[in-house]
C-alpha cells in the first residue's frame, strides 16, 4: 500500500499534488479518490466547513502536510 511522501503547492500555498512512496505523482483529487477506496495508507478523509472532502495526514499530530518535503 502506498503512502504520501511529498507535496506540491501552488503559489497560494495550497496543495495541488502529491508524490507517493512508489514515486507516482497524483493530483489532490486523485489522492482523495484513492484514499476513499483504501489505496492510500496514512491519510484520513474529512469534510470541511464547505462540505468538501479533504485529506489529513495520520503521521503528524496536527494532520497537516506542512512538514512534508516538496516534490520540486
Amino acid at each position: 500500500m502506498e503512502e504520501i511522501s511529498k507535496v506540491q503547492r501552488n503559489y497560494h500555498g495550497d496543495i495541488i499534488s502529491f508524490q507517493t512512496s512508489s514515486g507516482r505523482i497524483i493530483s489532490y483529487r486523485k489522492a482523495v479518490l484513492e484514499a476513499s477506496v483504501g489505496l492510500l495508507h496514512g491519510v484520513t478523509l474529512n469534510e470541511n466547513e464547505w462540505g468538501e472532502t479533504e485529506l489529513s495526514s495520520l503521521s503528524v499530530e496536527d494532520g497537516t502536510f506542512n512538514d512534508y518535503p516538496s516534490i520540486f
